[in-house]
């Protein structure tokens, strides 16, 4: 039976609880014993509505021990592994601290502010021989895994273009506003277009150039609109757009278009299309299962048969992210196209 520490319970990490709650209901052999968050009241079930749907459900939090200050979870309590649901620029610093007291580490997306931070984190999980493993989370819904199936068996050939889109509200809603503090979170470029650069990279490997065009909008926050040209060698024509200003009624999107030279796959408000040439559309079958829900299955069955992390493996969330230093630094030079390192 794994013995978990849950970090933080902002959007993201209620997400988890819930998904803790439904496995442990299960009969999954994981217990989920301790909660820690620097914010009470979320003790008390007051919440922030974030970008993600949680819903109103009430958690009865008096069946974990609870805790405001990190340390003293860490000191008091003996985890198999946590799972780190915290703002970006504390992902490294705690993710560390747990592995060199022997804890394996489920840590939220982006994996740091930096590549070098993600170096660390590596260092320190090769050094304790201990898991470590990214909530890049795409990488486990139904929808992007039949995507990547088409890309890796070549069903429908080699791809030719493709184009990626998220984008909602300003996310006014996060603690202590730390979403739209360049110096935490990294701005909409770090924090949400990570989604669709991890996807690209795990469909396609490393482009050679970015050539990004960027603006910041909202004072202090980073880059909140983007768009970026990835380029390959082959030539395919990939794009990436990401808005976090979109403040009418017009709600959060996130949507693909992928040409293969047999067909194009489009996914539209959560569904899959395939678009075979002279053929009838159609929808492939898809596992019903949440991607939230299947990373932690998956992070928590690689503890339990002591398997290799391969979905996504730590060095590939690193270079995501190295991808995305790339397109900082495009922006930053007015769109100049800028190798990946």
């Amino acid at each position: 039976m794994l013995k978990v520490g849950l970090i933080g319970l902002g959007c993201m990490g209620r997400t988890h609880l819930k998904n803790y709650i439904r496995l442990m209901n299960e009969g999954f052999p994981l217990q989920l014993t301790a909660i820690c968050d620097v914010d009470e009241d979320k003790f008390n079930n007051i919440f922030i509505k974030g970008n993600i749907n949680n819903g109103s459900e009430k958690f009865d939090f008096s069946k974990y021990n609870l805790y405001t200050k990190i340390d003293e979870m860490l000191d008091k309590e003996d985890f198999d592994y946590i799972d780190i649901c915290l703002p970006t620029y504390l992902h490294a610093e705690i993710t560390i601290k747990a592995l060199n007291m022997g804890i394996h580490v489920f840590c939220e997306k982006p994996m740091a502010l930096t590549s070098k931070d993600c170096e660390r984190m590596i260092e320190a999980a090769e050094k304790n021989d201990r898991k470590l493993m990214i909530g890049q989370c795409l990488r486990f819904f139904p929808q992007y895994e039949y995507l990547k199936e088409c890309v890796d068996t070549k069903k429908y050939g080699e791809v030719t273009c493709g184009y990626f889109y998220r984008g909602g509200g300003t996310p006014k809603w996060s603690f202590e506003n730390w979403l739209l503090k360049k110096e935490k979170s990294g701005g909409c470029l770090i924090d949400q277009h990570i989604h669709d650069v991890d996807t690209i990279h795990w469909l396609f490997g490393k482009p050679v150039r970015v050539s990004t065009s960027a603006k910041n909008v909202i004072p202090g926050s980073g880059y909140d609109v983007v768009s970026t040209n990835y380029m390959f060698e082959d030539g395919k024509v990939i794009n990436a757009q990401d808005d976090w200003t979109l403040n009418g009624k017009v709600g959060f999107k996130m949507l693909f278009r992928v040409n293969f030279e047999k067909a194009s796959l489009t996914l539209e408000n959560g569904a899959v299309t395939v678009y075979p040439n002279g053929e009838d559309s159609f929808a492939p079958e898809l596992c019903p299962e949440s991607g939230y829900y299947r990373e932690i299955c998956y992070f928590a069955n690689s503890i339990i048969n002591n398997s290799k992390i391969i979905v996504v493996a730590p060095e590939s969330a690193m270079n995501t992210l190295k991808i995305a230093e790339a397109e900082i630094e495009s922006a930053d030079k007015n769109s100049e196209p800028v190798k990946v390192k």
